[in-house]
C-alpha cells in the first residue's frame, strides 16, 4: 500500500493546500494529511481551530486522514509506514527550500521519497502568510480558500 504525508502548519488551510491533498489523494492509496507544530512560527488560529477547518476540507476525500503531530516529519511518517513526502511547489522559492528539507529528512530517513506538486497557476499568488495578513487587516479571503471553511474562519 503507497502511504504518503502531506505536512503543513496550514493556518489557514488554503485553496492551494487543497488542490496538492487532491491530487495527492489520486497518487497514494492512503493521504496522511498532518497538521505540524512549526517551532519557529506563531500561528493565528489554534491547532484545534486548523483541525477543524483541515477536517472540514478533507472529509469529501475518503482516502485522506487529518492528524495532529508534535515532533518530526520522518517519526510521524516511520509510525504511519509511509515512505512518500508530498510538498506542493507555487515556484522555485518552494522548490529550493523544500529541497533544503529533503537532503535532512532523507539524512534522517534514507528510503523517503519526497514528491513535489506543482500548483495551478490560479493558486500560484495563494499563501497562508498573505491570507493572513488579509485577514488582519479585514479583507475579503474567500477567493483564496476552500468553500468549505469559508464561513469559519471566525
Amino acid at each position: 500500500m503507497r502511504v504518503a504525508v502531506f505536512a503543513g502548519t496550514f493556518d489557514p488551510v488554503t485553496s492551494g493546500h487543497e488542490e496538492i491533498i487532491k491530487k495527492s489523494s489520486l497518487l497514494f492509496d492512503e493521504l496522511i494529511v498532518a497538521l505540524c507544530v512549526n517551532v519557529t512560527k506563531r500561528a493565528m488560529f489554534s491547532a484545534e481551530k486548523r483541525l477543524e477547518l483541515l477536517r472540514a476540507v478533507c472529509e469529501k476525500y475518503k482516502n485522506v486522514k487529518v492528524v495532529y503531530h508534535e515532533g518530526l516529519l520522518v517519526d510521524l511518517m516511520k509510525e504511519h509506514g509511509a515512505i512518500y513526502n508530498v510538498r506542493g511547489l507555487r515556484n522555485g522559492k518552494d522548490y529550493d527550500y523544500e529541497t533544503e528539507m529533503n537532503f535532512i529528512n532523507a539524512d534522517l530517513m534514507p528510503e523517503i521519497v519526497t514528491v513535489y506538486l506543482p500548483c495551478s497557476a490560479k493558486n500560484i499568488s495563494v499563501s497562508s502568510t498573505a491570507v493572513r495578513e488579509l485577514l488582519t487587516f479585514k479583507k475579503n479571503v474567500s477567493k483564496y480558500l476552500p468553500k468549505e471553511i469559508v464561513d469559519k474562519l471566525d
